[in-house]
């Protein structure tokens, strides 16, 4: 049993991640039951005395103990979205709840339990790192807890610097105590809105880390990136955004398998001036002057075992070939078609 003030730790076996296919959600379950939804947005819509649509007719269910990558071109509405929940915008129309509270009258006990990292470096500059970050905590009504500090310091590799400014960090640096401030008052939701921007790969990678052993510690994360790799690495579920509008939710895996494809290129031994009519059951192209075989898949069963039955045709028909290189759909490649779709 966890004691006051502690955060349960996500298990498997009793709790564990239920993916219902073809729903696109992810529900917890624990013991049994599915828990009840951490975050619930119907019909939210943001429009500016300007005329500018920022989000029309959202509907989003996030679940406890899940990471959501919300994906989005420029201008898309991801921090529109985002700003509505943490009560830095005010929607036109919709409904938010969070922890079963209506953000519109119930919002300072739902806000005391998210954290927000925002895109910006929007912070004191002249700051020390320790107390701005127990500043921080002090805002949302929470008792002075040295320890709690200290450990979300080190956690974050900050704690050397915690009676450094602010201004005297690198960019990196500064990121990690905007991610400290967003945990010091101990969130159970937390945005990150472009987590690793301007960072280096090392210290992306550390934070990619960083966010897992939250999700571990029970901590819902909802995250915005421009990264696909990052989303790609950590998220349970993807949504994506684009021109104000919620276009795909889904999870991640059930969506590269249901729109990513496969590409084969089959170096042939002896140049070919057509495909063979024996091999039309197959969707091949022939590129650099018949010396390379191209073989598209695009259904989930064509990608398993297309190739393989290619290949033992190939043998069987006595078509020598030196090489095949293969190539699987990314989440970007996806994430390119459906936003140049959507554009078209």
């Amino acid at each position: 049993m966890a004691s006051a003030g502690q955060r349960p730790t996500r298990q498997s076996g009793a709790n564990a991640l239920l993916d219902l296919q073809g729903v696109g959600r992810t529900v917890l379950i624990v013991q049994g039951c599915p828990m009840q939804p951490i975050l619930e947005i119907t019909g939210l819509g943001k429009t500016y005395a300007s005329g500018q649509v920022a989000l029309a007719d959202v509907d989003l269910t996030i679940q406890k103990g899940e990471i959501f990558a919300l994906l989005g071109p420029n201008g898309a509405g991801k921090t529109t979205l985002i700003g509505a929940v943490c009560g830095l915008v005010k929607p036109t129309s919709g409904t938010i709840r969070a922890f079963g509270c209506d953000l519109a009258t119930d919002w300072r006990a739902a806000r005391a339990r998210i954290g927000l990292v925002p895109q910006e470096l929007a912070t004191d500059m002249f700051a020390y790192v320790g107390k701005a970050v127990e500043y921080s905590r002090g805002l949302f009504g929470r008792a002075p807890d040295p320890a709690r500090i200290e450990e979300v310091l080190r956690s974050l590799s900050l704690w050397d610097k915690r009676d450094s400014r602010i201004n005297a960090l690198s960019g990196g640096m500064k990121r990690r105590v905007l991610i400290a401030k967003a945990l010091a008052h101990d969130p159970d939701l937390l945005f990150l809105d472009e987590p690793t921007a301007g960072v280096d790969v090392e210290l992306r990678r550390d934070m990619w880390d960083q966010i897992g052993r939250l999700r571990d510690s029970g901590v819902t994360v909802i995250l915005t990136t421009h990264y696909i790799e990052e989303a790609e690495e950590m998220a349970d579920r993807i949504g994506i955004i684009d021109k104000g509008r919620l276009k795909l939710v889904e999870n991640k895996t059930a969506l590269i398998d249901r729109l990513g494809r496969m590409e084969a290129h089959i170096g042939l031994a002896q140049p070919m001036a057509e495909v063979p009519p024996a091999l039309a059951g197959f969707h091949l192209d022939l590129l650099n002057g018949g010396s390379t075989l191209c073989y598209h898949a695009e259904s989930l069963e064509d990608r398993h075992t297309g190739l393989a039955r290619l290949v033992q045709l190939l043998t069987h028909q006595n078509v020598g070939f030196t090489t095949i290189d293969v190539k699987q759909s990314s989440l970007e490649d996806i994430f390119v078609r459906l936003i140049d779709g959507a554009a078209a």
